[in-house]
């Protein structure tokens, strides 16, 4: 049964003020619309909604049975509407970013603590995963937006460039006499190197970079966390690929040393992506425009 909803709402303000003038006013309409619609609505129920007693409406049993539920869905509609207000006006709603633990840790921190001092009802979900699964989850909508390394086009997803980042190689006292050396990537490629995931984005552009030189490294050990590199960097393990930022603090209490490579290794990008031909809602558009903000 095809029922325009604007015959409901009538029905339903009549039924609440027990008067059609009533109704009419709720409605901003004049009561003849409403009389007309009550009655077309009767017409296509099949069923008499309305007692007329004096000037007051009462229900017939019918009308009564309909009226618990329009009540229902009524009220459910102006409660998802409010709801929708909240999150336009940012008194409501949620943020789902996709980022690295190390994403979060050293580029996040200041921009989620600015965004909940400003919208303190918006609840921020992180999902800390590596880049290709953080694309994959973006594509299957768990998210609103991620922070990934640019790796090429991203032709699923609207690209905004972030940061560029450094990745240094690092090492402890063990390997102290390697300090003031000039190291080749050769050379490199002997050394006990500790590295992220071959899966991860980094660890990829790094194989690339090395590939094209003629370098073909094995790893000592592949972890998942860039802090887990730096601390078995910091016990002599071996030498580790991390994120310049993560060893900076390690550097200047001299628990560790940058390598000086003779042919030095790309920066790589950092990137917002957002899932196409899907707008965003006020609150990840608010989120973006504070991570653009260059300090």
């Amino acid at each position: 049964m095809d029922i325009n909803f604007e015959l409901y709402k009538m029905f339903y303000h009549a039924a609440k003020e027990s008067n059609f003038s009533e109704a009419a006013a709720k409605l901003f309409i004049t009561q003849s619309a409403v009389s007309q619609g009550i009655k077309k609505l009767e017409t296509k129920l099949g069923l008499r909604l309305f007692l007329r007693k004096k000037r007051t409406l009462h229900l017939t049993k019918e009308g009564e049975i309909l009226f618990s539920h329009i009540k229902q869905a009524y009220n459910l509609i102006k409660s998802a509407e409010a709801k929708l207000e909240e999150v336009n006006n940012l008194s409501a709603g949620e943020v789902r970013i996709g980022a690295s633990d190390t994403v979060c840790k050293y580029f996040l921190l200041s921009p989620v603590e600015k965004f909940n001092a400003e919208y303190p009802r918006i609840k921020i979900q992180f999902f800390n995963r590596t880049s290709p699964q953080i694309r994959e989850a973006l594509h299957n909508g768990l998210l609103d937006l991620g922070i990934v390394t640019v790796s090429g086009r991203e032709d699923r997803f609207n690209l905004t460039d972030l940061y560029a980042v450094e990745d240094i190689f690092v090492a402890g006292k063990r390997f102290a006499s390697l300090e003031e050396k000039p190291i080749s990537l050769e050379e490199l490629s002997r050394l006990p190197l500790l590295m992220l995931d071959k899966k991860s984005s980094t660890r990829s552009l790094l194989n690339a970079f090395l590939s094209a030189q003629g370098i073909e490294i094995i790893p000592e050990m592949e972890l998942e966390s860039v802090d887990f590199l730096v601390e078995l960097a910091k016990i002599g393990l071996g030498v580790a690929h991390v994120l310049k930022d993560s060893a900076r603090q390690a550097i200047c209490d001299q628990q560790l040393f940058p390598l000086r490579l003779t042919t030095k290794l790309p920066t790589r990008e950092l990137g917002i992506i957002t899932p196409k031909g899907v707008p965003l809602s006020q609150a990840a558009q608010k989120f973006i425009d504070l991570l653009l903000i260059k300090e």
